[in-house]
């Protein structure tokens, strides 16, 4: 579906996930229907959002509405409802296929990057003014280089490494000046010391000749003998302590031989103690190749079990480019904001979007059976007998006094005909066909006329896969322990349907023999002679169907004269004969 409108548009990520201004913000409540939608299902879905976004029910006190509800479907739109959307100039709805939490819903914290140049210190002290314990290292674009975690910082202090571990680490004297308070009267700030050991030189100058090194960091005092022989034994670098003066001399003579002069107000013991702090944080820090993210469209439902198995505190997030946005820990889990979704057109789990039961169901507005769906609060449920949930909408504006639009008045009368198969189907009842006649005026359409361009347009399945003509119009249903699979296309003559039973049968038995479903069915309805050419695969197929209808299949097949309602007919006469054959 590359080139289908999906539910990662950025306004509606925005909406999701709560940025922008207050101002500006609207929760975002999708309206959507069934998978494998139909034309009820579709125009439903429209009609209902426009709906909602303009009944007067819906203003809060200040006259706006506190949501923005956005129409969405959960799969393909079928020839005969694309007819549908282009005859009334109508946007398909986007397409949403997970309605599942994502990173993106919950509450993310905004830590800055930092470099990874910064000291130990820097570190330390970012992460005790943030009260954070997990500090993300990125590059000059927001890219993620690393982490830095405040046990590493402690593993840092109480690991015993080597007099030449400042140097291994590369660290800049800009690093050093800032950790030892200090100030560089000899050398280059922007340096570095890469080469050497840190040595304390305590004694008199016989003993420092035999342990001080080239290349070394000398920590001393106010001693001329002892600065001159650091200098003079090549050290490239001398950390002058208690602020004491540093004579010409010395000054000269180490600019001469290279060698970088630091002054600090600490003592011996404080800049010993103090020295390993201003290396800097790459040297620690977990790097990018060893760490755990996770993206703004990652469904929780799949990073949850992740965060669970890695000891970490804190997790970095990165959106669709790779650059780094914020932290999050295991306790954001728990305050994760769930989509809000209204239903129309069913209220059965296996005919939902894709985790709908992590969604905040808000209402349902349904003309099917009483399904599996659950919710976690009461909602407004809204479920009549009638033939079309279009029929339902069209009550309900009429009940909040809101004027139907020419345009929205054509789709939910498309949808009506479609549902009641231009009112032959035993699913059709008067109000019905009072609603529909009423959207046709208010359309501009004649409803015999229209429905058999309708539905010619639908049933031109020449070009499209078996997979295409079977999940169409496809739902699934569940009959005790069996999962049933039921799709079904209408035609208005017999040349429509030639070699659609060849083609799509071997689809079907793949369905059953992949152990996806129990039992299959395939309705080919001729809207005209109201009678239905079935194809049922799966298991105990025979017996069911003889024990439903009373007649046989033969080749897989068979002609049930006016059955035309998946409904009404085919779903409560097979649940009728599995009952029977199973005894349950």
């Amino acid at each position: 579906m590359a080139n289908e409108e999906k539910m990662t548009a950025a306004e509606v990520k925005k909406d999701q996930a709560g940025l922008g201004s207050q101002k500006q913000r609207k929760r975002t409540v999708c309206v959507i229907g069934h998978k494998n939608p139909d034309t009820d299902s579709i125009c439903s879905a429209i009609s209902y959002a426009w709906l909602k976004n303009q009944s007067e029910t819906c203003l809060n006190d200040a006259g706006d509405t506190p949501y923005n509800y956005v129409p969405a479907r959960a799969g393909r739109i079928s020839a005969e409802t694309q007819y549908v959307l282009n005859c009334f100039h109508a946007k398909a709805p986007i397409f949403l296929d997970n309605i599942g939490t994502r990173v993106k819903d919950m509450e993310i914290r905004k830590v800055e990057g930092v470099r990874s140049n910064i000291s130990l210190k820097q570190a330390w002290t970012l992460m005790q003014e943030q009260n954070i314990f997990t500090l993300p290292i990125t590059n000059s674009k927001n890219k993620l280089k690393g982490l830095i975690t405040i046990n590493d910082i402690a593993k840092s202090y109480m690991e015993e490494y080597s007099s030449s571990i400042v140097s291994t680490a590369k660290t800049p004297y800009r690093n050093i000046l800032e950790t030892l308070e200090a100030e560089m009267i000899v050398g280059d700030p922007e340096g570095v010391f890469d080469r050497g050991k840190v040595v304390i030189a305590a004694a008199n100058p016989d003993v420092m000749e035999n342990y001080i090194d080239e290349h070394d960091m000398v920590i001393l005092g106010n001693r001329y003998e002892g600065q001159l022989c650091a200098i003079e034994m090549q050290a490239d670098c001398i950390i002058v302590c208690l602020g004491a003066p540093v004579s010409r001399t010395i000054q000269s003579m180490a600019r001469d031989r290279g060698c970088t002069i630091i002054v600090t107000p600490l003592d011996t013991y404080a800049v010993a103690r103090l020295i390993n702090q201003s290396m800097p944080v790459k040297f620690f820090m977990r790097e990018e190749e060893n760490l755990v993210t996770f993206r703004l469209d990652d469904y929780t439902e799949e990073i949850r079990d992740t965060m669970s198995k890695k000891r970490y505190r804190d997790f970095p997030i990165l959106d669709r480019s790779g650059n780094y946005v914020g932290m999050i820990s295991r306790r954001n889990l728990l305050g994760v904001r769930k989509r809000n979704l209204i239903l129309v057109d069913h209220n059965e789990v296996s005919q939902a979007v894709d985790n709908v039961l992590d969604a905040e169901i808000m209402e349902i507005i349904d003309h099917h059976r009483l399904g599996s769906l659950e919710t976690i609060n009461p909602v407004y449920f809204r479920n009549q007998p009638v033939g079309c949930t279009c029929t339902i909408i069209y009550q309900m504006f009429l009940e909040n006094g809101v004027e139907i639009p020419p345009d929205i008045a054509g789709l939910m009368c498309s949808a009506i005909l479609s549902d009641t198969l231009i009112f032959r189907s035993p699913t059709c009842t008067p109000i019905d066909v009072a609603a529909a006649k009423a959207l046709a005026k208010i359309a501009g359409i004649e409803c015999e006329d229209f429905a058999k361009k309708m539905f010619t347009a639908g049933s031109n399945l020449s070009s499209k896969t078996p997979e295409e003509i079977c999940y169409q119009d496809f739902k699934k249903f569940e009959a005790g322990d069996r999962n049933i699979g039921i799709g079904q296309i209408t035609f208005m003559s017999m040349e429509e349907l030639q070699g659609i039973r060849e083609r799509i049968s071997p689809f079907l038995e793949k369905l059953v023999s992949s152990k996806e479903l129990d039992l299959v069915c395939f309705m080919m309805t001729n809207i005209i002679e109201e009678g239905t050419d079935l194809i049922c695969f799966g298991k105990d197929a025979e017996d069911v169907i003889e024990a439903a209808f009373h007649e046989k299949l033969e080749n897989g097949s068979v002609y049930l004269k006016g059955i035309v309602s998946r409904k009404k007919q085919l779903v409560p006469s097979l649940m009728t004969g599995i009952s029977q054959i199973t005894g349950a």
